[in-house]
């Protein structure tokens, strides 16, 4: 499995911590938040680029940006998001940052998203229509397998973003067996296996490492916080555990 692994790029030995044979080298990440000043995570073009220098620095040479789009905080749209990267890349260039940067969006599972999915609206996606997606942290949403059936009758590939910070999840996997059934990628938040965000998420991040339920994994990074804690994410044993999965952000 291994040599398998370092053939298609997701196994690179590095030397700290563990063993050379165990760590997984991820060079894509797909969800973060390093736009500035459009949702809740970087403030200024300063921070994006501090942020974005120390993720290269952990090993990152593409990121897919994905910032919020809700109704409620943020309407952002593709056209203030794409004004938001070309300012970015241009600041990267000027700052002569080697990393390549893309933008997607994180779609908050709200009326104005199932609207914009009704309509037949363009949705932002990554790499191959991959289009990702969050929820309501306490409660499934209603309509949430008939969307997700629409979003794939569209020809989108919807992923989950980081199922194992859902309550209501946490309290019945089986939700998250019948999401999967239907098709839709599972991504997991790296930080979670470290228990950055709580005990019940990590548990339940372990748990999907166990069945093999993750398909992607992302930073989710906001701030410097979350770059303190990808660093002793990186040191876990459930961190090494990833390099037995074909994860795919090293495809896109």
């Amino acid at each position: 499995m291994f040599s398998i692994l370092k053939k298609i790029g997701l196994l690179k030995p590095q030397a700290h911590q563990q063993s050379q044979a165990t760590l997984p080298t991820i060079q894509v990440d797909m969800h973060s938040h390093l736009l500035p000043a459009i949702d809740d995570g970087s403030k200024s073009i300063e921070e994006s680029l501090q942020l974005i220098q120390c993720l290269v620095q952990l090993g990152y040479r593409k990121l897919i940006t994905t910032p919020h789009i809700m109704s409620d905080f943020y309407k952002n749209t593709p056209e203030i998001i794409d004004t938001k990267l070309k300012e970015l890349q241009k600041a990267l260039q000027d700052q002569q940052i080697a990393v390549e940067i893309e933008a997607a969006a994180e779609y908050y599972f709200d009326e104005w998203f199932i609207r914009q999915v009704r309509n037949g609206d363009k949705l932002l996606t990554f790499g191959d229509n991959y289009l990702l997606f969050e929820t309501n942290f306490y409660n499934k949403p209603a309509q949430l397998f008939e969307v997700i059936f629409d979003l794939q009758s569209q020809g989108y590939k919807p992923v989950f973003a980081h199922p194992e910070r859902y309550i209501y999840l946490q309290s019945d996997f089986k939700i998250l067996e019948k999401i999967a059934e239907r098709g839709v990628f599972l991504q997991l938040n790296l930080n979670s296996l470290s228990g950055y965000y709580d005990k019940p998420a990590q548990d339940f991040a372990e748990k999907m490492l166990d069945r093999k339920f993750v398909h992607f994994v992302g930073s989710d990074c906001h701030s410097s916080r979350h770059i303190e804690a990808l660093k002793r994410t990186q040191t876990k044993k459930s961190f090494a555990k990833l390099a037995e999965f074909e994860l795919l952000n090293n495809t896109l």
